[in-house]
């Protein structure tokens, strides 16, 4: 399972490395051989809200479309999955048991989440080669055999430790609660959250159980006890040097944005402590007592003091006698040990290293989060297997390699990682050094992480108390291609933007003078909707181009493609425009994309219109007209392809091509009538198919929209 098939020797690289994707400003990006793409799991209790559709799945669709038509879909492979196992499913689980009296197993329960999941993503058009789930078949046994493998390989290179750690135990309940059954203040110093749970608050930040400030059981509202258990844990602290160095090679790669350093670098940070300035008496008698450290006085107004260690052992000595002490503290972010382990049933089995479980027949599962990083290896290795499978059976092979080694190994491959700026810790901290402790050459996955999407400028989360419409009930409001674009031009790769759309916006717009009456802005028609900014592109702009083309060649050219050639011009603006493109998405700037995509085309519509209508009566200068606005509509429909996908095959199909032929950016700069030379037509033997009257290849409304994505 390990060796190093298939995969470059990179000697002293490590098993970091540059992108293989590099461009000066005046060049073309390269592309690698191979890509996987993957979206963040999203745990099997609950269904999608917009948040995971528009933050994640609808950027991480766009990247996998664009190079499918960029290197070929036989090189691209898309997955993600549900996160099945862990404590927020048990808890969710045992709360439908309870509280609604839901009668089927945990795994059923899963299932049913996770079928649902799959609906909302096939709603959006999300182009997933495998949605699977981490206990579901047909990734659970190859999810199960290579979270043994991992694990073992880690043990076996001495990168794991048992250790004897606090676990809460609800006296009351008499049992031990795992994570989510748990709920406090987050400790970490500058953290607001009020929704912590046991080892981790809501917006990602890690700590140890005794470290949770007013912890409450939620199974009894008492304050729960801790006790010890044994796990094993990984010591993610010995790889800090190996760390800084990917920081540093992230910081000069276009593709990694700066939240990802930004966050990374808070935890490659000394052991730190803080405690508030009316403690410093209490402080000053026992500071002789503790570890070797270095105190730092507090600057200007600052309300504490702080007290550094040189490891996190120290720190974790000192923390003893401050509470011993009875002085209150915070710490802050450094590198810690990553739980490998749990005591929780729900999961995936963890393999007995040392013959303790078989001793004590306290059998310990994988906690969730170190199993979801390898998950999208097992969910590659599972859509191969399938694909091989199914071309033993006669059927056309998909991919053109089924070894996954070639996917996450290999040096012309690479792994785009699509994820919430919550997971950074986990994707770009602890993944890394497994990554490296394994020593098996997987590549460091490219982090594409977006800021949070807010929903009317305030967080949102379906367990929080502002509750974000659920995706699927989106769509009786819009169609997907008018949410699609409007998520990827929110440009989240800068900063958290609010998604407000008019229909759910229930403030006050203003006072009914007649009645004196409040009216909502959700009922108010003077208001213009955000979330439809993007479509008047799509319904007025490129709708318009693509009828334009279609019934005039219908009208004049006797419904074949038009057989003069476009002008220079018109061939240097679209060449102008679909390398620009080709920049922007290299760089996950899909805001950028589709701006210079829409700028393109209003000069494009423009042009038609000026030359249309100088044309009037004169079917040759019409033609003309004709062939430069065709060649606009392929460079537009080419480019939007990854974000308006149905509507793009659409026009497709009615300009008489196949999408494989049509969409492959080995083309990218001819025009229809270089198309179909290629195919050894000439334009009048090319025939259009027709378009019906007053056609809409994009619609205002879901009651309008038949078209599946």
């Amino acid at each position: 399972m390990w060796d190093n098939r298939g995969a470059h020797d990179r000697g002293n690289e490590g098993n970091y490395r540059m992108s293989a994707i590099r461009t000066n400003d005046d060049e073309r990006p390269t592309f690698p051989a191979r890509a996987v793409v993957t979206g963040g799991m999203p745990y099997g209790n609950k269904s999608l809200h917009f948040g995971h559709i528009g933050g994640v799945f609808v950027p991480a669709d766009f990247t996998a479309r664009f190079l499918r038509d960029r290197i070929g879909p036989e090189n691209v492979i898309f997955v993600s999955g549900t996160d099945c196992y862990g404590s927020p499913i048990m808890e969710g689980y045992r709360k439908k048991a309870e509280e609604e009296g839901y009668k089927g197993s945990i795994e059923d329960y899963v299932q049913e989440n996770h079928d649902k999941q799959k609906e909302a993503l096939d709603a959006y058009g999300i182009s997933l080669d495998l949605f699977a789930g981490s206990g579901l078949a047909p990734a659970r046994d190859f999810h199960a055999a290579l979270s043994e493998q991992v694990i073992r390989r880690l043990y076996e290179r001495d990168a794991l430790t048992k250790r004897s750690t606090l676990q809460f135990y609800d006296v009351k309940a008499g049992q031990f609660l795992n994570g989510r059954q748990v709920v406090g203040r987050c400790p970490v110093r500058g953290c607001k959250s009020e929704k912590a749970y046991a080892d981790e608050c809501d917006l990602g930040h890690q700590f140890d159980p005794e470290e949770l400030i007013a912890p409450v059981s939620q199974l009894t509202g008492t304050t729960p006890e801790l006790r010890p258990v044994d796990n094993w844990y990984f010591d993610l602290p010995a790889y800090e040097s190996q760390l800084e160095d990917l920081m540093d090679e992230w910081d000069v790669d276009s593709q990694v944005r700066p939240i990802v350093t930004k966050t990374v670098r808070e935890s490659l940070v000394p052991p730190v402590i803080y405690v508030q300035n009316k403690f410093r008496p209490a402080f000053d008698e026992i500071a002789g007592k503790l570890p070797a450290h270095v105190l730092h006085e507090p600057e200007g107004n600052q309300s504490s003091f702080s007290i550094e260690f040189s490891c996190w052992q120290d720190r974790d000595s000192a923390r003893e006698l401050l509470r011993a002490a009875k002085i209150r503290f915070r710490a802050g972010k450094c590198l810690l040990p990553f739980r490998i382990t749990g005591n929780i049933s729900w999961g995936v089995p963890a393999p007995d290293l040392d013959g303790s479980a078989a001793r004590s027949g306290q059998d310990l599962t994988v906690w969730c989060w170190p199993e979801s990083l390898w998950a999208p290896i097992s969910f590659v290795q599972t859509v191969l297997a399938l694909d091989e499978q199914q071309s033993a059976e006669g059927s056309t092979p998909r991919f053109g390699t089924h070894d996954w080694r070639m996917w996450w190994c290999a040096d012309d491959a690479q792994v785009f990682q699509f994820i919430g700026q919550d997971n950074i810790y986990f994707y770009c901290v602890a993944q890394p050094a497994i990554w490296d402790a394994l020593d098996c050459n997987l590549f460091q996955d490219t982090p594409v992480a977006n800021y949070h999407i807010l929903f009317m400028n305030k967080k949102a989360s379906s367990s929080g108390k502002i509750k974000p419409p659920m995706a699927e009930e989106l769509l009786t409001h819009y169609t997907p291609d008018q949410l699609r674009c409007h998520w990827l031009s929110l440009a989240l790769d800068q900063k958290a933007v609010s998604f407000a759309p008019k229909a759910y916006d229930t403030s006050v717009s203003h006072k009914d003078k007649k009645t004196g009456e409040e009216v909502l802005v959700c009922d108010d028609p003077r208001v213009a909707d955000p979330a439809l900014k993007e479509s008047a592109f799509l319904t007025n702009i490129f709708n318009r181009l693509a009828r334009s083309c279609l019934y005039g060649a219908a009208n004049v050219c006797e419904g074949h493609l038009p057989a003069k050639l476009a002008h220079a011009a018109e061939h240097e603006a679209a060449k102008e425009a679909t390398l620009s493109f080709e920049r922007a998405a290299h760089d996950f700037n899909a805001h950028e994309a589709l701006a210079i995509a829409e700028s393109y085309t209003r000069e494009a519509n423009k042009r038609w219109d000026a030359a249309s209508k100088a044309a009037k009566g004169n079917d040759g200068a019409y033609e003309q007209a004709l062939a430069d606005a065709f060649c606009a509509l392929r460079t537009t429909t080419l480019l939007m392809h990854p974000a308006t996908p149905a509507a793009c095959e659409e026009i497709c199909r009615h300009l008489g091509f196949e999408p494989r032929f049509f969409f492959s950016w080995e083309q990218a700069f001819d025009d229809p009538a270089a198309l179909a030379a290629k195919l050894g037509e000439s334009c009048k033997a090319h025939k259009i198919v027709p378009l019906p009257p007053r056609y809409d290849f994009f619609e205002k409304s879901p009651a309008r929209a038949t078209r599946a994505q």
